[in-house]
């Protein structure tokens, strides 16, 4: 999902960076590290317009 919400995001020109990707990995099995995905401040607006309009709004975690 993170990979196909990464994709959406910066094909409409929203940079991401994605948190804690290698301790999900590391960790993965015990379910103790999610990871994220962040959006420029002044970008969150049109991401959070972007994954609402695709129905994905249950994804988001308001700053």
């Amino acid at each position: 999902m993170l990979s196909f919400l990464r994709a959406l995001l910066e094909d409409a020109g929203i940079e991401t960076a994605l948190f804690d990707g290698n301790m999900s990995t590391v960790q993965g099995s015990l379910g103790a590290v999610v990871q994220r995905i962040a959006v420029p401040d002044d970008r969150w607006d049109a991401a959070r317009r972007l994954l609402l309009d695709a129905d994905l709004g249950q994804w988001m975690v308001e700053p």
